[in-house]
């Protein structure tokens, strides 16, 4: 069982920066693949990033190419998506995940990949 905790909810102008950290629980943190998910307002969840624990392969939702950054550190147990120029269509929940340690498909980056959830922390882009 791996538990997620998130951090870093915050209000920012448009054009603004935020960092969002989530911390594992658990030993295997270095052999798990690990996501970052969004839930906009009356939309469906997607991806944001993901990052495998296979070479540090990392994923990016076309949408937050050049403007987003996901990394972890694996002494720490802590995942984190350092956001920039955000834009008030960003506004939503931002979830932690987590695959299966031990674990990798085809399609890592993806929600069904992934079994372990956190509760999720808000991110407000005003206009």
């Amino acid at each position: 069982q791996v538990q997620l905790v998130e951090s870093g909810e915050g209000v920012v102008e448009t054009g603004g920066s935020l960092r969002l950290s989530c911390a594992a629980s658990g030993r295997t943190f270095s052999q798990t693949t690990m996501g970052w998910f969004r839930q906009a307002p009356e939309k469906e969840r997607e991806v944001v990033a993901a990052i495998a624990w296979i070479g540090d392969s990392t994923f990016y939702a076309d949408s937050v190419k050049g403007r987003f950054t996901i990394s972890r550190d694996n002494a720490k147990r802590t995942m984190y998506l350092q956001m920039s120029r955000l834009k008030p269509e960003e506004t939503g929940v931002y979830y932690c995940a987590a695959a299966e340690p031990g674990t990798f498909s085809s399609e890592w980056y993806r929600a069904s990949a992934m079994a372990y959830w956190g509760i999720g922390t808000l991110v407000t882009v005003s206009s």
